[in-house]
Order: structure tokens, then C-alpha cells, then sequence
């Protein structure tokens, strides 16, 4: 049997779970008894409010989950009287970001995620109306003609569609979530009143955010499962998270920050879970961290080449009779970060007179597959950053002509198809990359020792951490399968073609996170291959970022634990460190080009 040690005002009390479905409330009441019967108290604490929390991380544990799903054997947890909020260091920002519901970018949807702003609204640009519509006082789907009181409706629908499944969103895409429906709801087509808009504001900027789980979404209707347990927090139910109380009952933690929750008005139950904003703000991510990753590629691409002894000819005039713009913008980072006119390289002079005219496709045809990489991301962008700003409700409110008219701009084919489109281009940086971990390692290949690391045989080097790129790349090459391809009808066949953007969204961030990893590898190779290589030095901008990698990862010598060094350099990539080490070169590359 399960058993918790719960503390009562500094005093700890083993106890059981009484089995298999005892809830978290039931563990506490039984150590309050405890603790009553110790203290030879009259009272057991069966009407005391209470307040439950694990000691390790802080997390408030909601009274009816059974204390075996969210409890360990001989876990610990605090019992303490009410609901409070957790002091803790967390910093308010306190820049505010202005929505209009036309200029949101994918960047500042980011930024916004991470709670590095709040918000506000610039209240002119939304209209104020109330027109009996289709959400008012009627049903939907199949039940568009049953008249049902509207006093029922606009909760009832929330509550029904909460359907959603999976793990929650985490805390920066829930932020993410909530803000873009505010921005989308600011543009004033959606007929919700501005009480309930300040409400949701107010939310945002305590980062008070309901749990919504990751799956349930077709994407289209727009994303109801996940819009729907959204609102249902800010309604006062279920659970939500803040940084002062952790997971929690969303009415306590809304007045515990002094909010009140949401009182729904007619057409606002339809207006706040009927839109694009789940397969929109997770395609933003997509996007913002793709745009990251693809330059990065470039710096790690250039670092390959000169550790495998690669020539830059190919990288030079023939581009221009071919002028794609991915293709151009990558043939010149190449250029300033090589050139060793501008940048001396060691490396480079070494071989300058050897007799090899061309090296493989994986170097030679860096800007053609970089570039379209770029030119996809680019497409993807404008797509995704239109959404971010469209009216996605139905039906949509018109305040000039005193029309509502349903239609379908809540359907999510164009993010979904920009999404697989983006985890296909995206992917090629990892295909591409992946070879080039193989001539790295290979010493057939790179004249270097087998696996990059001495003693070989003794040592395996880099040949695991190779395997983990080739099982990346091939998991990409499923996760690559385009999901707006399928559709399944729905709401008894009145939903009859949907866009599974949802799906398209969420495997294009894995895709994006797994090109990340790949990466991570070549970078970790590509560095250890320079010190076979030493004391010859590469450009200055390279050996930079050589700097910056070994600044949190040494050189192997021999062989260790790779996962750290692995999570390391992908933090890296993820922090932009490699692209802003290298930026400063690069501008004064062209400033030399063009003085």
C-alpha cells in the first residue's frame, strides 16, 4: 500500500492511501485526524479548508484526484489551512506589448509566451454590438435550428466541448494560446463584450492560464477542444496554473490574484472557443524557432567545411544566374563567414594547392538546400503571421453594416498546409546535416581518426551520438507525412472536411526540435574535429563559435556520458548563441564588401 508523509504545522504524520481511488481530500482528512488525535483535539478536521501541496517543486494537488496518479510511495506533502499563493521570485515584466488584432508577428507571440510582456488593447479598434445570432439563442452543428435558452447555452457549450485529451500545453504555449485569442477577439468581428475581453486580459497578465490538454483538435471547426478548456479556466473551473500557486482550482487561483471569473454573455460561449489559435500559436513556435535553426545551420554547415577541408569556390558568382533568394542569402553567409581574404584561415591556406576540384553534394550544395529551407520558412511565416491577425469566429459580427453572417473562416487548411509544408523543408536541414556527421566520423571520408576520438576501439567516439542523429532524421521522415492530407467528417456529417491542423502543428515543432538536435551532434563534431586539426586555426568567426561551444562543453579525450554534452550544444542553438556570435562578423564582412 501506498503511503505519504504529510506535515501539519511542522509535524509529520504517515499516512496510508486507503486504496486504489482515495483521494488527495481523503489523505488529508485522515492526517488531520491524525494530527487531532495527537494533539488531543475534539475536533477530526473534517470541516477544515485545507490546501495540499508536494514538498519537492510546490505543486498545489487538487482535492479529487485519487492520490495514486499524482503521489508517490513515500512521497512528501504540506497540509496547510485554505488556498495560498506560493511566495516565490517570479518577476511581473512590466513593458506591455499593444494589440489591435492586425500587427501581432510570430516574434512577439513568442515573446509574449515567455512572459516577457504584458498586454494591453488599443479599445478603438474594437467594436461594441449585440445582435441576436446564430450562437444566441440557437444550437450547432446538426442542432442549428433548436431554439435552447440562452441563459443555458453559452456555458453549456464550453463545458461540452471540453473533450480534449493528452498531456496539458505547457505554460509559455498556454500563454501563447490565450493572448492570440485576445488579439483575434480585438479585432471586434467576434461580438464580445469588452467586460469579458478586460477579464481575459487581466488573466493574461497574472498569467493565471487553464489547463488545456495538447489533443483533441481537428481544425475545424477551428480548435473548439482546446479553445474550449481555455475558457472553462477562465470561467472559474477546472484547474489553472499561476506562478504564485502552481496547479490549482481555477476559481481559487482567480481570486487569489483578485480576479473574478468569467460571466458569459450571449454569443460568447460560440466567440471564445470557435478559431485557428491552437494550430496558429504553436505554428508561430514552429516557425520563430525554424527561422532560428536554418541560419544556425549555415555557421554549423561552414564549420563542417573547413574541419573536412572543403573548398569555397562553389559558394561564389555562380549564384546570381540562379537567384533564388534562399539560395543567394545562403551562398553569402557562407562567403563571410569563409572568406580568408577577409577572415584568415589556417585550415584553408593548408590545402589551398592540393588537386581536389569539388567536395561532396552535403558541402558543395549547402546554399541550394539551406536555401530553399529558407525560402520555405519565409512562405510559412507570411502564412502563419496572416492568421495570427484573421477573424476566425463564426459567425463573424459586422458593426458597420449591422450584419452577422456565418461562413467559414474558421477552418484551418491554410495554417495546416503551411505547417506540413514547413516540416518537410525543415527537415532537409537535419537530412543534409546527418551526412555530413557521417563524413565527419567516417575516417575513409574526413582523413580523420575513426570517430573523432583517439585509442578507437578502446573508445567509441562519436559513433553512438551518430546513430541518435540517423534515428532523429528517420523519425522525421514519418512525422513528415503532410496530416491535412486526411480528413474525417464530423458533428454527424455537417462538419464534413476538416484540416487536422492541430496534428500538423504539433509534428512540426517535434520535426523542428529534432533538426535542432541534429545539429547539436554536428556542431559537437565538427568542433572535435578542429582539434585534430590544431594548432591550425579556422576564420575568426568559426573559431568564435569554437569558443563558444567549448565554454560549456570540453574536447573528448576519451569516452564520457554524450547526453549533457548533446543538451548542451542544442541549448545553444536554442538560445540563438551561435548565430549571435557569429552576426558581428558577418556585418563587418559586408561592410568591408561594400567600403
Amino acid at each position: 500500500m501506498r503511503r505519504v508523509s504529510v506535515c501539519i504545522r511542522g509535524e509529520w504524520f504517515r499516512v496510508p492511501c486507503s486504496g486504489p481511488r482515495a483521494s488527495v481530500q481523503s489523505l488529508g482528512f485522515e492526517a488531520l485526524q491524525r494530527y487531532h488525535q495527537a494533539k488531543k483535539l475534539e475536533d477530526g478536521g473534517r470541516d477544515m479548508e485545507f490546501s495540499m501541496r508536494r514538498c519537492w517543486g510546490g505543486e498545489l494537488l487538487h482535492p479529487e484526484d485519487k492520490a495514486e496518479d499524482v503521489l508517490e510511495d513515500d512521497d512528501f506533502v504540506q497540509l496547510g489551512k485554505g488556498f495560498q499563493l506560493i511566495p516565490n521570485s517570479y518577476q511581473e515584466p512590466k513593458e506591455y506589448i499593444s494589440l489591435d488584432g492586425n500587427s501581432l508577428t510570430t516574434a512577439d507571440l513568442v515573446n509574449l509566451g515567455r512572459g516577457l510582456f504584458k498586454i494591453k488593447i488599443l479599445y478603438w479598434c474594437v467594436s461594441f454590438l449585440t445582435i441576436v445570432a446564430y450562437g444566441v439563442n440557437t444550437g450547432f452543428g446538426k442542432f442549428a435550428r433548436t431554439i435552447i435558452p440562452k441563459e443555458q447555452l453559452q456555458e453549456n457549450v464550453v463545458r461540452s466541448h471540453c473533450a480534449g485529451v493528452g498531456a496539458p500545453l505547457s505554460v509559455e504555449r498556454t500563454r501563447m494560446l490565450l493572448v492570440l485569442r485576445i488579439n483575434v477577439l480585438a479585432k471586434g468581428h467576434s461580438g464580445i463584450s469588452m467586460e469579458t475581453l478586460d477579464a481575459m486580459i487581466k488573466a493574461f497578465n497574472a498569467s493565471c492560464l487553464s489547463w488545456v490538454p495538447e489533443k483533441g483538435t481537428v481544425g475545424a471547426s477551428g480548435d473548439l477542444a482546446p479553445l474550449a478548456h481555455l475558457t472553462l479556466g477562465l470561467m472559474g473551473e477546472g484547474r489553472m496554473w499561476s506562478p504564485q500557486s502552481s496547479w490549482a482550482d481555477a476559481r481559487a487561483v482567480l481570486e487569489g490574484h483578485g480576479l473574478k471569473p468569467l460571466v458569459l454573455k450571449p454569443k460568447e460561449g460560440i466567440a471564445l472557443i470557435n478559431g485557428t489559435q491552437l494550430i496558429s500559436s504553436l505554428g508561430a513556435e514552429a516557425v520563430e524557432r525554424a527561422v532560428g535553426v536554418a541560419r544556425q545551420a549555415d555557421v554549423i554547415g561552414a564549420l563542417t567545411l573547413e574541419a573536412l577541408k572543403g573548398t569555397t569556390k562553389a559558394f561564389h558568382t555562380i549564384h546570381a544566374v540562379r537567384p533564388h533568394p534562399g539560395q543567394m542569402m545562403v551562398a553569402g553567409r557562407l562567403r563571410s563567414l569563409l572568406d580568408s581574404d577577409v577572415f584568415p584561415s589556417q585550415i584553408s591556406e593548408s590545402h589551398r594547392s592540393c588537386n581536389r576540384v569539388q567536395d561532396a553534394y552535403t558541402l558543395r550544395c549547402i546554399p541550394q538546400v539551406h536555401g530553399v529551407v529558407n525560402d520555405t520558412i519565409a512562405f510559412v511565416q507570411n502564412v502563419i503571421s496572416t492568421e495570427l491577425n484573421s477573424a476566425t469566429d463564426n459567425p463573424l459580427v459586422f458593426a458597420e453594416t449591422g450584419e452577422t453572417i456565418s461562413g467559414g473562416n474558421f477552418h484551418g487548411e491554410y495554417p495546416a498546409k503551411a505547417l506540413d509544408y514547413l516540416a518537410i523543408g525543415v527537415h532537409e536541414l537535419a537530412s543534409i546535416s546527418e551526412r555530413r556527421i557521417e563524413r565527419l566520423v567516417n575516417p575513409a571520408l574526413s582523413e580523420l581518426p575513426a570517430f573523432l576520438v583517439q585509442d578507437g576501439g578502446l573508445n567509441s567516439g562519436f559513433m553512438i551520438a551518430h546513430c541518435t542523429a540517423a534515428a532523429l532524421v528517420s523519425e522525421n521522415k514519418a512525422l513528415c507525412h503532410p496530416s491535412s492530407v486526411d480528413s474525417l467528417s464530423t458533428s454527424a456529417a455537417t462538419e464534413d472536411h476538416v484540416s487536422m491542423g492541430g496534428w500538423a502543428a504539433r509534428k512540426a515543432l517535434r520535426v523542428v526540435e529534432h533538426v535542432e538536435q541534429v545539429l547539436a551532434i554536428e556542431l559537437l563534431a565538427a568542433c572535435q574535429a578542429l582539434e585534430f586539426l590544431r594548432p591550425l586555426k579556422t576564420t575568426t568567426p568559426l573559431e568564435k563559435v569554437y569558443e563558444l561551444l567549448r565554454s560549456v562543453v570540453s574536447p573528448w579525450d576519451r569516452d564520457r556520458i554524450m547526453s549533457p554534452d548533446i543538451e548542451a550544444a542544442h541549448t545553444l542553438i536554442k538560445q540563438q548563441k551561435v548565430w549571435e556570435t557569429v552576426q558581428p562578423y558577418m556585418d563587418e564582412y559586408r561592410t568591408k564588401l561594400t567600403a
